[in-house]
Order: C-alpha cells, then structure tokens, then sequence
C-alpha cells in the first residue's frame, strides 16, 4: 500500500487518505496524533467473477418491485423492535423472505426484482434516510445474506436492481451535526433551502439561480439533509460507495432515487465510473413528473443545452402511469394513452422506460375510485403489450388495496387465498408468458392504429392489440395480412381477414392480441 495524501478536516474529526493498492489482501492504517495512536485495519477483496453478473437490464425483462420489510419474513432472529401493526415501524420482511419467495417470482416470469434500500437506517423502514451508506440494514439481514440473496436470484435467472440514495442522508446521520467538511451539506438543520419540487427549472435556459437552487440545494421534505455533490470530496466519495455496493454484491442496476435534485455533471460522472467498470450495467432514474418534455431531459444519450450527458441509461415512465391509471381505474377515455406515447421522440429511446401501473409513492391501483378487476387487467394488459420495460409493484398481481403511504405499503399476504387474487394472478401469469414467448411483446416496434373514446389499437410489430375500455361491445376494423388471426387472449376467438380487413368485436372492458396464424 502507498499513500499518496493524508489530510485532516480544520476540526480534526475526519482524515482523508489517499493511497494506492496494488493487490487484494488485508491491510491497515495507523493514526498518530498528539494524543496518541490508533489503528484502521481494512480489506481489498478479489473482485467477484464479471460472468453471469453485472448483467443490466433489457426490452425482454419483467422487473418486480420489492421493499424488503413488507415482502416476507424469513428469519424471525432479526425482527427486535418489528411491530407489524404499526404502518410506519418495521415489520420483519428480510433477505431470507426474498430467497424464500424466488420460486414465487420466478413462475410469475419476473425477470429482476427492484429492492427498495437496503443500507443501514434509523427508524426508516423503507430505507432511504440513510445513517451509514456502507452498512446492511440489520433488520434486513447481512451483507453475506444480501450476496447470497443475489446469487440464488442469478441462478433462479432473476437480476438485481438495488435502489441507491445520492440526494440526501437521514437527519439522524452522524454528519449532520459533525460533517466532514463545511460545504458537505447544502445548510445546516437551522438554515437551509425547502426543496420547490420545480423539477422543470432544471432544463428552463431562462431559469435564474433563485428558482433552480431550491430544486438542487433544497432538503428534500424540508427535512432530509441535502448532500453537496459539487463538493469533489462529496462526489468521491458517493461514487466510490456506489462502487463498493455493485463489486460486493454482484447486483445488475441501480434505481437511481430523486434524480433531479442532483447536479447532471454529478450523474454524468457517477455513470461514467460505473460504465468504465462494468459496460453492462445499467441505471434506471426516478423523474417524479407527468411531462415527457421534463423526462426526457434527464435520459442520458445527448447533452442537454447545459452541454451535460447524465448517462443515465433508462427512467421511469411517469408521464404514462397518469393515463394510464385514469383510463383503467376510472374508466376515463382512453386518448391520453396515444397522446402521451406521440412524445416518444423526445426520449432518446423510450422502448426502454420502464412502465408501471403503481409504485410505493402512490395509492394502489385498487384503491382509486371506480377500480374494478375488469380495469386491473386491462391495465396489466396494456402495460404487457405496449413499448417499454414493464414494473409489478408488489402485490398488484393480487389486486391488493391501499391509500395514500403508509397505506400502499401493506405486508405482501404471499400465495393467494381469495378467488379474486387467485384469477388476478393467473392472469398476470399468462399475460407475463405471453410476453415472454412472444418476441414482438418485447422488442416489436410499436404502431399506433386507430383511438377513440374508448377504444385503442397499436401494434406491436405483426401483433395487433384491441382494447375496448368501455362498457359495451365495439366492433374493431384494421388492416390486416390475408390468411386466419387468433386471440392471444382467448376472449375473439379466430377472426377470417378478407380484402385486407379484419372486424373483430371485441367485449366491454377487454383487450384481445391479435396474431395471424
């Protein structure tokens, strides 16, 4: 081990080391000072084999959403302090449960499993209010167990996604009252900036300081404290923390949290890092916004007019999951869905997004008001069917219910013990196969057909998608090749093409897939 530089902060609570290490092995540091001596052992360790992990993220994956305390309790040892009739407490879900639950996933036909993070918090089961960004949760388990989780996932072919927090820490964090430099954090707890949520100052060339600051430098609820990425000591040290959780875990993607309150030089960086060491990998970035134009800005590819390429490789679809949701929970008309999906050329490539129908910030699916099973499936029909990465939030294969959080965030009941949740996940199951087995379902180009009040046809390469979200039948006409179409679904039967035409009626709140045969 050489080092290279060593320094103190001006209060001498924290020493900045540099060094350069030349092979794996145990080594350590000594600390002299005027008071005496320390020692710091610590351990480079091989790096883990690159095949079968580190694998990223494609058009064929089904991604499942996970927060591990609510998912499945597999080791009761570590649930001290768990209550479960407390919404906001920890419950006792873990990385055991998980293991537990892969033969579930797995005939679901999830691909890769999203774990919400897993770092060590403090009262925080959902865990993004970090105490210590090197430490597992130990509500959840241990790093060996997190390690063990991803390598029965790899081989039961489920990747990993592990969502990673670079705004903010928890107020509880040591730094807080003892950082390690003065400009560590944007403020301090007594002063500092509200963060406006004005997401759309960020790509606003007109926007002046006093609007954009608040977004960049705001602590995120008025409470989280915000880290200064701008800070290099700051940048090093979250890109080399994101480094340590990917070469020890051997996990495939990062969610990236609250990516727009974070500098975009910052990003482009951070993802630079990662790419230089592992090419495959691939970062899907959390952009709470119903606008494509916002969106957009921040998928990586091309410089924004900041001159600034994020890197970021994917983000999540939210300008669709609000029509969606009016369409298929509310039975609203179903034109929006067309309309926001004519933005596409926005994105620099938005068949790979990820869809969803409902996540952890949000009410379940179930729980809108005119929710029926009719709309959960056609909302899982059009989420299976149309352009992007599909998302299940936990539980939504069981038409679970719930509010506004803590509500959304009830204990996943495991197999299903009601009628209904025994047909929704039957249903998810076909639709999730059909994809599976169906190349145009996932990479087929996607071609928008006709759209009326109620009724949506695209295609998906040869596969032409019917969606009726009215009350009464309607009677559908497309082009088509010559020859016999079948249903997918089951629900048309085979339809004659002549001249070109194919009419299918298709029944009240339903969807069919048509193939030719």
């Amino acid at each position: 081990m050489e080092i290279l530089e060593s320094r103190t902060n001006d209060t001498g609570t924290y020493l900045f080391v540099e060094a350069k290490i030349h092979r794996a092995g145990s080594f350590e540091l000594k600390v002299h000072t005027k008071d005496g001596s320390a020692q710091a052992p610590f351990e480079v360790l091989t790096p883990m084999p690159k095949a079968g992990r580190f694998q990223g993220l494609s058009r064929k994956d089904l991604i499942y959403m996970i927060m591990p305390d609510r998912f499945s309790d597999g080791d009761p040892s570590n649930n001290k302090d768990a209550d479960p009739a407390n919404p906001t407490a920890y419950h006792g879900g873990d990385f055991q449960g998980i293991i537990n639950q892969l033969g579930y996933l797995k005939d679901l036909g999830v691909t890769a499993i999203w774990l919400t993070p897993v770092c060590e918090n403090d009262v925080a089961y959902h865990g993004y209010h970090a105490v210590d960004f090197y430490a597992i949760e130990k509500h959840f388990g241990t790093l060996a167990k997190f390690s063990e989780l991803v390598e029965k996932a790899h081989q039961a072919g489920i990747k990993v996604i592990l969502d990673m927090v670079m705004n903010h820490t928890a107020p509880t964090h040591p730094w807080v009252k003892n950082p390690p430099l003065p400009d560590w954090f944007h403020g301090t707890p007594e002063h500092h900036l509200n963060e406006t949520y004005q997401i759309w100052t960020l790509l606003d060339p007109h926007a002046g300081p006093a609007m954009r600051n608040p977004v960049l430098d705001g602590w995120f609820a008025n409470q989280l404290p915000d880290l200064n990425q701008d800070e290099p000591e700051v940048s090093r040290y979250l890109i080399q923390n994101t480094l340590w959780w990917i070469a020890s875990s051997g996990i495939d993607a990062i969610r990236a949290d609250t990516l727009p309150y974070v500098p975009r030089q910052f990003w482009h960086d951070w993802s630079a890092a990662i790419k230089k060491e592992y090419p495959n990998f691939r970062v899907v970035g959390e952009v709470f916004d119903g606008d494509p134009g916002v969106v957009s800005f921040f998928q990586g590819g091309d410089k924004g007019f900041d001159g600034v390429d994020t890197g970021i490789d994917s983000l999540f679809d939210f300008p669709l999951y609000g029509p969606l949701r009016r369409a298929f929970a509310e039975a609203k008309p179903v034109p929006d869905l067309a309309y926001i999906t004519a933005h596409d050329s926005l994105y620099r490539d938005a068949d790979d997004l990820v869809t969803f129908l409902g996540n952890h910030d949000v009410p379940r699916f179930m729980s809108e008001n005119g929710a029926t099973i009719e709309g959960l499936k056609l909302a899982f029909t059009y989420l299976f069917t149309t352009r992007g990465i599909p998302m299940i939030y936990y539980g939504d294969e069981l038409a679970m219910r719930g509010g506004a959080d803590p509500d959304n965030r009830k204990d996943f009941p495991g197999e299903p013990k009601t009628d209904e949740q025994r047909d929704m996940l039957e249903f998810v199951r076909r639709l999730a196969q059909l994809r599976q087995t169906t190349p145009e379902l996932q990479t087929g180009k996607l071609t928008q057909v006709g759209v009326s009040k109620d009724a949506y046809v695209f295609r998906r390469g040869e596969l032409i998608v019917m969606i009726n979200n009215g009350g009464q039948p309607v009677k559908i006409e497309a082009e088509a090749a010559p020859g016999t179409w079948k249903d997918l679904l089951d629900k048309v039967g085979n339809i004659p093409v002549h001249e070109h035409s194919m009419i299918v009626t298709v029944p009240p709140r339903s969807a069919a897939i048509m193939k030719q045969r």
